[in-house]
């Protein structure tokens, strides 16, 4: 009997190991995940540290796929987060090791991508579109608060071209410094969320922006100081929420004007939260805008974006 082939992504990225498989056709077979270890009271890891959780979290991973009746016969991996020639960070190398490893060993090719390819084809494998030729990406993380113009390319990879982004801080770092102010561990997002949903109305937060750009560190200094005051904290964390989903809104309604684009897809560990989802989804409606929110597990850092994108290179190639 000839086993069936599976394709294999991986990706090692801040705070997340992961490891999927997907069928030749795109079926989810497997997703393993695994939250790197943060201390309490801290707000963020060393790269040494990110580097030494993935070195043992990536095998056992690997270890949990269920590969029964069934061989690899492709890899996509991080190999990087941006898609430029200065981006780099020490913890996707553990999963790019890993891939090149395998990929000797079993003989099957390996496709490297950036993290923010991966959100983009986790997105759109989540909500089971085919990619227009021109959209805007909008990838929102503890590390990153990106507005990227995708363009289809004449080989059918997409360029991905900044447009936007904050200033100063990103969401998600604005997150986690008023979460943990509050007291929620760390990564705070899922936590304010859920004390978020406790408040009867919003902290006032207010948001700066111009064109496709915008700051967050005033709001976020408010934040901080009305927290040491003792104003409520499920008050704050909704208005946290809002303020960043507001002023999402506003920017992506400036560049979809300018370049007339009528397609968002909205990805990264932030996008998740649902009222900032919702503001979001309010600001582009206003304008006519679609906008696209994959399911909040592939909104997140994983690796299924990695083993799709795998998947269509494999077919375009002819194998």
């Amino acid at each position: 009997m000839t086993a069936e082939e599976a394709v294999l992504g991986l990706d090692t990225s801040c705070y997340t190991t992961s490891a999927a498989l997907l069928d030749r056709e795109g079926n989810l077979l497997a997703d393993q995940r695994r939250l790197l270890k943060v201390k309490p009271g801290h707000r963020g890891l060393a790269q040494s540290e990110m580097v030494y959780q993935h070195t043992r979290n990536l095998p056992d991973l690997l270890e949990a796929l269920d590969l029964s009746g069934r061989k690899v016969a492709a890899i996509g991996v991080s190999a990087q987060p941006r898609p430029r020639e200065d981006s780099y960070m020490p913890a996707f190398l553990v999963g790019l090791g890993m891939a090149r490893s395998l990929g000797k060993l079993l003989g099957v090719p390996v496709h490297r991508l950036t993290h923010q390819h991966n959100h983009m084809y986790a997105g759109l494998w989540s909500v089971g579109k085919t990619a227009p030729d021109r959209f805007l990406l909008t990838h929102v993380s503890g590390g990153t608060t990106d507005l990227l113009l995708c363009e289809r390319q004449a080989d059918g990879e997409f360029s991905l071209e900044p447009r936007g982004s904050s200033i100063d801080l990103h969401a998600g770092q604005f997150i986690d410094r008023v979460g943990v102010a509050l007291g929620l561990p760390f990564p705070a997002g899922p936590h304010l969320e859920r004390l978020a949903g406790e408040a009867e109305t919003p902290y006032p937060l207010k948001v700066w922006t111009e064109g496709g750009n915008l700051s967050l560190s005033g709001p976020c200094t408010k934040a901080l100081r009305a927290a040491e005051a003792g104003a409520d904290p499920a008050s704050l964390a909704l208005g946290v929420e809002q303020a960043i989903g507001q002023g999402l809104g506003r920017v992506l309604q400036a560049i979809c004007r300018e370049e007339g684009l009528q397609q968002v897809l909205l990805v990264g560990g932030v996008s998740a939260n649902q009222e900032i989802r919702r503001c979001v989804e309010t600001a582009l409606a206003r304008e006519g805008i679609s906008l696209w929110v994959p399911d909040p597990r592939y909104s997140v850092d994983g690796a299924v974006g990695n083993a799709w994108a795998a998947v269509l290179r494999e077919k375009q190639e002819g194998r």
